[in-house]
Formats: structure tokens, C-alpha cells, sequence
């Protein structure tokens, strides 16, 4: 039967499964290998992993299989023909609310919700916990930044193509998570690049960047640039320094910044945990943006492997790589100009204990700052801070 043959694929591509490998870089490696899983297998396959995963250290006493059929059965709100065939008196309910779901899953199978995420004790004040732990077994939406000149064109295009969406601000809108957008946005014919792809809580980070023309700023760990790109859409005449300690990075970004209409900048690449006046001793900078290496702990929904292939001792690991970058980056910001501190973790080591450190140890001046919770609106969860330096 059908879903005989969808466990038996799960199962085969399960066992495969590197604990130390993200599966997004996983499956198309491994689908790759093994051609003839056709489309529909390759679908399956990929649900099935990506919800077995949502269940994160809960339940390890049970068999993989039971395992599997517990998180179709709460992630999942339609009539579901595999769950009905394993376990079809988990598809007769399957249209509760999740609530719903996990106080049947507590009392009748052993669920106990703070397993799934078991490191909540270092979650970041003003973190409604219970909310946070049941956002897992909900997929997060797409979100993409429209050029406003693009954004009519962006809305006939969908509602032309019956994609549901929504208007979540002026020049964002959230899509069903796997839409295929350079299928409906081949045709463009606009100058630039009509859209970026970009979480909302990253988005919503750049209310603290307030750049003004002419400024030079410093995008210090700048990876794809995509806070790079939001600072150019505050203000397009800025003096950019990109840096990077990935020279990979750094070669595929000038790609994405042509595209998008960015062509004066200047990149480096800089190991942050050294010394960098051999590469930039002489350089002084209006605003510096340190979207600092962490956790990723904010992304979980979007990678629900990583609740199991993480250790609890990382999260000091990287409070010392951040101090460590952090200090090294200041010393190049001219006096009373912001650094903007960044991350998208939900742990308070990354975050508020960062922030009261470099008050405390670098007279660093705190301006405002904001844990945005993205599980509310099924986006990353970030924190911002924009502090000045004295």
C-alpha cells in the first residue's frame, strides 16, 4: 500500500541521516544519489523528516515509527491517509487545535511538551514559553521584501497564479513555505531584482540600523547580505564595508547585490576572533551591524533537526565567541554612532547578558532594544539591540 511504501522510504532515508548535517543540505545530496524516487517519494519523504524532527527530544523512549506517527498526527490539520492507516485514531482527531492535540498527546502518550525544546531555562526574558514550544509543529511561512516599485506587479503575479499570501506590511508579504518563486517571477522585467527573501523578524530589524546619506557603515558578518540589503533600502547612499570569514560567502554575495541594485561596496575577508587592523587599521565607521555567529536557536522551526543534533555546553561556546567578536569590532566605531548588535537566537547568554557586558565592560551606551517574537507570526524569533559607543 502506498503508505506502506512512504514509512519503508522514511525509514531507508532515516537511517541515512548524518546527525551532524543540516537537512536541507541532506536531502537533495541523498535524492540526488538515488533517482528513482520519483517526485511524490521525494515530497513524502521530506514532510515526514521534517515532522518527525518537530518532536525534538520528546518521547525518546519510543520506537521511531511511534515516534513518526505522533508528529503527523500534531503537525498536521487535514485528513492525513498515512496517519489513517498507522493509526487511524490519530487521524479521527486531527482536526483539534494543537492545544487540543498535546493535552490528548500528554494524558494518552506520554507527551511532556518542555522535552521537545529542553533547554528553556536559558530562554531570553519576555519569552512566553508554552507559546514558543508549540510554534515547532507549525511550518514557518515564507516571507519576501518587495521592491515597492515591483510590489503591484508582485501581487497580480500571485493572485494570477491562485498563491495565497498575505500583506503583512508595506513591502512584505508571507507565503506558504516552498513556494516556487523564480518560477512565477521569471518574466521580470524591472531593473533590479523585484523581491529579496527575508524572514520578518529580520526585516523588522532595521528600524534600529537609522543610517543617513554619506555614512560609512561596516556589515561585519555579513554572510548572504541580507542585512546588508535592508541597510541599502534605508538609504541607498551609504559606503558599505562587507566582511566575512568565509570566502565562499563573500563570492556569492556580489551576485545577490548586482541584482538587487547594490554595486558600490567594498568586501573583505576578516577573521573576527583576531585582530583586524591588518586589514582595516585605518578605517573608521558611522555604524557598524555585528549579526553575531549564535545559536541559531530562533530558527529551530525552520530547522527542527537542530533541537536533536545540539548540546547545551555550545550555548556558553558562542557567549564567548560573541564577547570576542563584539570587542574586536567596536574599536573601529566612532564615538556616539551605533553599533547594531544581532542575533537569531532565543537563548539569554546570546542576547540581554551580551548586552549588559558591553555596557559594563566597553561603556557601551544602550539605546533601545526589542526580542522579536517571530513564533507569534510563524517567522525566526531575533533579538536586536542599538547601542552607542561613549
Amino acid at each position: 500500500m502506498r503508505a506502506e511504501q512512504q514509512l519503508r522510504s522514511f525509514l531507508r532515508v532515516f537511517e541515512n541521516f548524518p546527525a551532524d548535517k543540516p537537512l536541507a543540505k541532506f536531502l537533495p545530496e541523498f535524492f540526488k544519489r538515488n533517482k528513482q524516487m520519483g517526485s511524490n517519494d521525494r515530497r513524502s519523504v521530506s514532510r515526514l523528516l521534517y515532522n518527525y524532527f518537530r518532536l525534538g527530544r520528546a518521547l525518546a523512549n519510543k520506537s521511531v515509527e511511534e515516534r513518526l506517527f505522533l508528529a503527523e498526527f500534531l503537525c498536521t490539520s487535514v485528513d492525513n491517509p498515512f496517519l489513517h492507516h498507522f493509526r487511524s485514531d490519530l487521524n479521527q482527531m486531527i482536526y483539534l487545535n494543537i492545544e487540543e492535540k498535546i493535552k490528548y498527546a500528554s494524558i494518552n502518550e506520554g507527551l511532556v511538551l518542555e522535552q521537545v525544546f529542553p533547554f528553556t531555562d536559558h530562554l531570553s526574558k519576555g519569552i512566553d514559553k508554552e507559546a514558543f514550544l508549540l510554534s515547532f509543529f507549525v511550518q514557518p511561512d515564507l516571507f519576501i521584501r518587495v521592491n515597492p516599485q515591483a510590489l503591484s506587479w508582485v501581487l497580480k503575479t500571485l493572485e494570477d497564479c491562485c498563491i495565497d499570501f498575505s500583506l503583512i506590511a508595506q513591502n512584505t508579504l508571507a507565503l506558504p513555505n516552498g513556494t516556487n518563486l523564480n518560477s512565477l517571477f521569471s518574466d521580470s522585467n524591472f531593473p533590479v531584482k523585484p523581491y529579496e527573501v527575508q524572514d520578518l523578524s529580520s526585516q523588522r530589524t532595521a528600524k534600529y540600523f537609522k543610517p543617513n546619506r554619506f555614512e560609512h557603515w561596516w556589515d561585519a558578518c555579513a554572510a548572504s547580505g541580507g542585512k546588508s540589503l535592508l541597510l541599502f533600502s534605508e538609504q541607498s547612499d551609504i559606503k558599505l564595508l562587507v566582511s566575512d570569514i568565509r570566502e565562499s560567502v563573500l563570492d556569492n554575495l556580489d551576485e545577490r547585490f548586482i541584482a538587487a541594485g547594490l554595486t558600490t561596496y567594498q568586501k573583505k575577508l576578516i577573521d573576527l576572533t583576531k585582530n583586524a587592523d591588518p586589514e582595516i587599521h585605518h578605517y573608521e565607521f558611522d555604524g557598524i551591524i555585528l549579526d553575531a555567529p549564535c545559536t541559531g536557536s530562533g530558527t529551530w522551526g525552520r530547522t527542527p533537526e537542530m533541537i536533536s543534533q545540539f548540546e547545551e555546553f555550545k550555548i556558553q561556546g558562542f557567549q564567548n565567541l560573541q564577547k570576542v567578536i563584539a570587542a574586536n569590532v567596536i574599536k573601529y566605531l566612532k564615538q556616539d554612532r551605533p553599533l547594531i548588535y544581532i542575533t537569531c537566537s532565543v537563548f539569554k547568554e546570546e542576547n540581554e547578558e551580551i548586552i549588559s557586558w558591553l555596557q559594563t565592560n566597553h561603556g557601551m551606551q544602550l539605546e533601545g532594544y526589542e526580542l522579536i517574537k517571530g513564533y507569534e507570526n510563524k517567522a525566526d524569533t531575533m533579538f536586536v539591540a542599538r547601542l552607542i559607543k561613549k
